[in-house]
């Protein structure tokens, strides 16, 4: 008898429903999901099937798929499940600081050096953000190749970046995309490599505009094999700026710990999967207590409402300069209806690779590390010059007495 029918005979007969006991069921849930000590969660099974209204950038289509708890009560974090940072070094092997030549500016990166020439991903992170957005999908980059480098920076205004008038940070386009040229070269001369290794640029939202304006000056020459670009496009993004300010109206003004912090990304779905909201939104808050003590002292580290002045610049022109720079070009979406006109056309001539993960939100390589580091292994290999077997020249032929 199906539990359907059974429910329907009890109550035609008169016998009282089963009680439901919440502790009785979080007790039995523990025990046939034990979680050590310590351990690093995994993502929750719903987390990444959630709708995406809660996003501001997400409006992907909602896809159920066979693991979504569509009646489950939306907890954020599962009870018994830690919020308790974790440490950069648990996923880079060394942070770099580079000071910029009028000394205005003192960046900071987190770097994974690459091994035996392999390649190097940079990753430029969106407004608001910081270099530890990638720290999981750098490391699932590393399981899929052991021989990659991850070069996660933080911009100007930014994560550890220091500037020195913070009231006046200039984030212009063109300022950060000179800022990351800098950085590139700066540690190249830090590491002291001979010459810079394969160069795969990867930009989330911001960061995507930066990577992509830097890849269309041509300044980084034949290093640069190819660039990512993470859930933003010229339309769209242009669209969401109108209501960017009511958005921000909703976030808290700060928090009473760097947990709960964690514990609203999570619940809010603004980053879905717990364990990279442990390893990126410390990072994002700062304590000012200073004064007097707040209730609430720990607050952004970035004022992304006084960063309204550069919105439009940072994304006008993006899908055209996106389509004419050289090298390989990759679009992670988490929806096909961000995608403009000029993307739609270049797509169907094939001038680009689209991926889309209907089931993320806005940070897709936060909320679906290993699916969006796939994407990006598979899209250096299918760009990686190293592979190439060039046929022999006919003067080299002819030299060597063949009949050409």
């Amino acid at each position: 008898m199906s539990d359907l029918q059974r429910a329907w005979a009890k109550a035609k007969l008169g016998i009282p429903h089963d009680v439901f006991d919440e502790a009785e069921e979080e007790q039995q849930h523990a025990a046939e999901h034990p979680i050590a000590d310590g351990a690093v969660d995994a993502v929750d099974d719903d987390s990444s099937s959630a709708s995406s209204a809660s996003s501001v950038s997400s409006t992907g289509t909602i896809v159920p798929t066979a693991n979504q708890r569509l009646f489950a009560r939306p907890n954020g974090v599962a009870r018994g499940r830690t919020l308790e940072p974790i440490p950069w070094t648990t996923y880079f092997e060394r942070e770099l600081y580079m000071e910029a030549a009028d000394q205005s500016v003192k960046f900071h990166a987190y770097l994974n050096s690459p091994v035996d020439k392999g390649p190097l991903f940079v990753m430029h992170h969106g407004a608001g953000s910081s270099g530890l957005t990638f720290a999981l999908v750098g490391s699932e980059i590393r399981k899929r190749m052991p021989n990659a480098g991850i070069l996660a920076v933080d911009c100007r205004g930014h994560g550890s970046t220091v500037t020195k008038n913070e009231g006046e940070v200039d984030l212009k386009l063109q300022t950060l995309s000179s800022d990351l040229l800098f950085m590139i070269e700066d540690v190249k001369r830090q590491m002291s490599w001979t010459s810079p290794p394969p160069l795969v640029l990867v930009g989330h939202s911001l960061g995507g505009a930066v990577v992509t304006d830097l890849a269309n000056t041509g300044k980084l020459g034949s290093s640069l094999l190819a660039y990512a670009v993470l859930d933003v496009v010229e339309g769209s993004a242009i669209d969401a700026l109108q209501s960017m300010q009511t958005y921000l109206s909703t976030r808290p003004s700060g928090f009473a710990s760097v947990e709960s912090g964690i514990d609203w990304h999570v619940r809010t779905r603004t980053v879905r999967n717990s364990t990279s909201a442990r390893a990126s939104v410390p990072a994002l808050l700062r304590r000012e207590d200073d004064d007097m003590p707040l209730e609430r002292p720990w607050r952004w580290r970035t004022d992304l409402g006084a960063t309204q002045p550069f919105w439009q610049g940072w994304f006008a022109g993006l899908s055209s300069k996106f389509l004419a720079a050289r090298g390989g070009k990759l679009l992670l979406l988490a929806g096909t209806d961000r995608l403009d006109t000029a993307l739609t056309i270049g797509q169907m001539q094939g001038k680009y690779n689209l991926q889309v993960f209907p089931e993320a939100g806005h940070f897709i390589h936060e909320d679906l590390p290993e699916q969006t580091a796939v994407s990006l292994v598979d899209f250096y290999k299918r760009n990686d010059r190293s592979q190439l077997v060039l046929p022999p020249k006919v003067s080299d032929l002819l030299k060597q007495g063949k009949k050409v």
